[in-house]
């Protein structure tokens, strides 16, 4: 049996990180490796007491045993964390690096698993991508597809979202590349937030693993996006150096600039606007998805899976 598992390094509050902990062991995951960006009390000694989960607090303590500074980008700590567990003898065949608001989903016949997927693959195969559906607010079951580029995109764009689609690529708030699961047992091997180096070498022997979806909970409600929204915007998904959606030349701006122009002209008002068209859980944005073949269902049962591997959670 093939056997996975997943590195994250984690900021969350402990429900959330039992959740998605609970969730990828329900998955079958042989192995989490977590690492807590910040001390966790509440969550850290479930995790600890897992037998299949490998948890570190990155505090003081743990960035002197590393013999560096604490990176002040969490992009930096996120690699740093990541390649050093790539690095460890492995203990799964393959190992992916993702965060505490993604979820691995089969897009497959329901019996087929993620051991199933991955064990599928030709042993030259080393990298496996897997795309990002995005969440929609409401029930958390739904979430959209990404407008692939080609002739139709701009008119497929618009008919989703009229009024703000032309300045988001793909109609998605967060990435497009999705993450990679990657082979272990490579030596120098460097891992990034969405690909991986082998020297010079850029996800070496990939290929786009179609059956597996990872399902982005980027946005599940407007209370939990304007709260993450500054920060989001000063030094996460919609910061400044984010390329822009389209050649400056045709009119391209980055979200950080769209954004910061609708708050610069609305205010709130206008965030909320702009929220609503991407992310509301309107009968008409589902049916303009569907329409157009990218609304996704995936009832991801946080809470249920969540009592089921960690009962002394509740």
């Amino acid at each position: 049996m093939t056997k996975w598992g997943l590195v994250a390094t984690i900021k969350a509050p402990a429900t959330e990180i039992l959740d998605f902990a609970a969730y990828h062991l329900d998955r079958g995951a042989h192995r989490l490796y977590l690492y807590l960006d910040e001390p966790n009390p509440q969550a850290y000694p479930t995790l600890k007491a897992h037998p299949k989960i490998r948890v570190t607090t990155c505090d003081d303590a743990y960035w002197n045993r590393m013999g560096k500074k604490r990176p002040s980008k969490h992009q930096s700590r996120q690699t740093f964390n990541a390649t050093r567990t790539y690095a460890r003898p492995p203990e799964v065949d393959w190992l992916i690096h993702i965060d505490v608001d993604e979820f691995l989903w089969p897009d497959s016949p329901p019996d087929t698993s993620v051991a199933d997927n991955l064990g599928a693959l030709p042993a030259k195969i080393q990298c496996a991508r897997i795309r990002p559906v995005e969440s929609l607010s409401g029930d958390g079951t739904a979430f959209k597809g990404f407008v692939d580029s080609g002739p139709e995109r701009t008119k497929v764009i618009n008919r989703i979202y009229p009024q703000f689609g032309r300045h988001v690529k793909g109609g998605f708030l967060s990435h497009l590349a999705g993450k990679m699961f990657v082979r272990t047992g490579m030596d120098q091997l460097t891992v990034k937030i969405h690909n991986v180096f082998l020297g010079d070498d850029m996800n070496p022997n990939a290929i786009e693993l179609d059956d597996l979806m990872l399902c982005h909970c980027h946005a599940t409600s407007w209370d939990q996006w304007i709260a993450a929204y500054h920060f989001r915007l000063e030094k996460g998904s919609y910061r400044s150096e984010l390329a822009p959606n389209a050649p400056r030349d045709q009119g391209g701006m980055s979200i950080h600039e769209v954004l910061s122009a609708i708050e610069a002209d609305s205010g709130e008002a206008g965030l909320r606007d702009f929220y609503g068209e991407f992310c509301a859980d309107t009968p008409e944005l589902r049916a303009r998805l569907d329409a157009e073949g990218l609304l996704r269902l995936c009832d991801l049962q946080l809470d249920t899976k969540r009592r089921k591997h960690f009962p002394e959670s509740t």
